[in-house]
């Protein structure tokens, strides 16, 4: 079918067919290899929100290019996730389509849900431990550290429901971005197909939720034991999980709803099963 549209990237329903029989492989991973590669997923969108931080604690760029920019440069995270092989929690949310048609059950979902979840905190958690003690705050005069509570301040001061839609809007485009890399067949294909998506969520201030699960743990090691963004509010785990509770929410409508049982209606629902080739 690709082929009426000109190129060899697979068509619309195409995609939907394959995002399906990804997501039931998924939901049946062995429970410690579905860890080990939650583990690495948190590590890798960890190091992508690392790159972005580069960016963001740079004075002289501007506010634009600052967010372009390090939206660019934070598609690293999803980019090693879905070329090197990851279980990330927010693309996962994708998994809702299998579970529309019938090929997964509500206990298979929520077990992958809950096991790549926990193993995407491990790994982003476990990450910022290690650039805590590497130094790696240190950089341009302490401008890293800063800007790290500081963007870990600002997402703790969110009220709850514009955290629950900054998680939606976001969680919809890293699952367009998701859907569309399994349009492609090459990685510069996936590539191209992530780094524009990603790039305008991170822009634009939403919220995700591995991404929290980095910068939340630095940003309390950095004040607890260097003292650096003494004159904001203490970053604490009571702020990180009154955050994380409406992203979390928040990530798995947008996903979940918004694209992933958006797309089960248009192209998977019978009676429109005909044409699935």
């Amino acid at each position: 079918m690709s082929e009426l549209y000109g190129s060899d990237a697979f068509a619309p329903r195409e995609i939907a067919a394959r995002v399906e029989d990804v997501g039931v492989a998924k939901a049946h991973l062995p429970w410690l290899q579905m860890l080990m590669l939650a583990v690495l997923a948190g590590a890798f969108i960890g190091l992508g929100s690392l790159y972005y931080v580069i960016v963001r604690s740079d004075p002289t760029l501007g506010f634009a290019a600052k967010q372009v920019a390090g939206g660019v440069v934070f598609s690293l995270g999803l980019l090693l996730v879905v070329v090197a092989g990851a279980e990330l929690f927010t693309g996962n949310n994708l998994l809702a389509m299998a579970w529309a048609d019938g090929k997964i059950s509500s206990a298979a979902l929520l077990r992958n849900w809950g096991i790549v979840c926990a193993g995407n905190f491990i790994g982003a958690a476990g990450l910022a431990l290690l650039v805590f003690l590497s130094g790696h705050a240190e950089m341009n005069q302490g401008a890293i550290g800063r800007e790290v509570v500081g963007i870990a301040a600002a997402k703790m001061a969110l009220p709850f429901w514009s955290a629950f839609f900054k998680g939606m809007l976001c969680n919809v485009l890293v699952c367009m971005a998701v859907w569309m890399a399994l349009a492609g067949r090459s990685v510069v294909d996936k590539a191209v197909a992530i780094v524009f998506p990603i790039s305008a969520f991170v822009a634009a201030g939403f919220e995700h939720s591995i991404a929290n699960m980095y910068f939340f743990p630095l940003a309390m090691l950095l004040q607890a034991f260097d003292n650096v963004g003494a004159a904001l509010p203490p970053v604490t785990w009571a702020g990180f999980f009154a955050n994380m509770l409406p992203v979390v929410l928040g990530n798995i409508v947008g996903g979940s709803v918004l694209v992933g049982l958006v797309y089960h209606v248009i192209y998977r629902r019978a009676p429109g099963r005909s044409g699935d080739a």
